[in-house]
């Protein structure tokens, strides 16, 4: 049944059974998404969840990443996906475009999204949270989405190694920032720019959640370009594609097109 309006019955189901997948023994991967059709079509191949990612979603508007689309937008594309698939669907709203938990989640559920991935970089400003800052607003997102009585899994992702440069030990920063959002309530963990294989390893012996990685659904994940069966042997537990599955699909369009040239 595709939701044609928000049914919170429906919607606390598809939370439960995207967090169910976050705890099997295999990584789940979610494809990213950014519209009906690329939806559809990770679903006709056989994916059961999907992602959205902001990056792709923003470029299909014409904007660029950074939350350059308002959150209206975001939320826009967001259900126009939604109501195209019958799979739980998990949407990457960047560090929240300054809105108040509260009224993000409502936002995020009314669009039909039963999860949300919330980095620490915050645009506005152009600065990261603190480690406490951004716990704190994962703990009230977990919160929010308590109240309307639907579990969103709750991604909580760290940029400290896009700026390694700004920290003493950039690794022990991850595993604080990351075991802050662990205790605030986030349901995975998502430290981006992963530099190698030995950080991956060393962030995974001090975290309990699954852990996200960033893949390139031709060349593999990052870091080392590792492929899905080294990242369940490393005990990774959660793979999204970000702007990785779009892109790879522009570096085929010369192939495609290059007889009618």
């Amino acid at each position: 049944m595709v939701l044609t309006m928000v049914d919170y019955t429906v919607l606390a189901e598809r939370a439960f059974t995207l967090l169910q997948g976050h705890h099997q023994d295999e990584p789940l991967v979610l494809p990213t998404v950014w519209d009906a059709w690329s939806a559809r079509a990770m679903v006709d191949v056989g994916f059961n969840a999907l992602s959205i990612g902001s990056h792709p979603l923003a470029d299909s508007l014409g904007h660029a990443d950074g939350e350059n689309m308002t959150l209206e937008q975001a939320l826009e594309g967001i259900s126009r996906i939604t109501s195209a698939v019958d799979v739980p669907v998990t949407a990457d709203l960047e560090s929240g475009h300054d809105t108040p938990a509260p009224e993000l989640i409502a936002g995020l559920l009314e669009a039909g999204a039963v999860g949300v991935n919330i980095e620490d970089t915050v645009h506005s400003r152009g600065s990261m949270r603190s480690p406490e800052e951004h716990a704190e607003y994962i703990w009230s997102l977990r919160q929010a989405a308590e109240a309307q009585r639907v579990h969103v899994v709750i991604n909580a992702r760290t940029d400290v190694f896009k700026y390694p440069g700004e920290f003493e030990d950039p690794t022990a920063e991850v595993v604080r920032r990351l075991r802050l959002c662990t205790e605030a309530g986030a349901d995975s963990v998502y430290p981006v720019r992963l530099p190698d294989v030995g950080t991956l390893k060393s962030i995974l012996a001090q975290i309990t959640l699954p852990l996200n990685v960033t893949a390139h659904p031709i060349k593999g994940a990052v870091p080392e370009e590792l492929d899905l069966s080294q990242l369940a042997e490393l005990g990774v537990g959660r793979v999204t594609f970000g702007p990785l599955l779009q892109a790879a699909l522009t570096d085929c369009f010369a192939d495609f097109t290059r007889a009618w040239q």
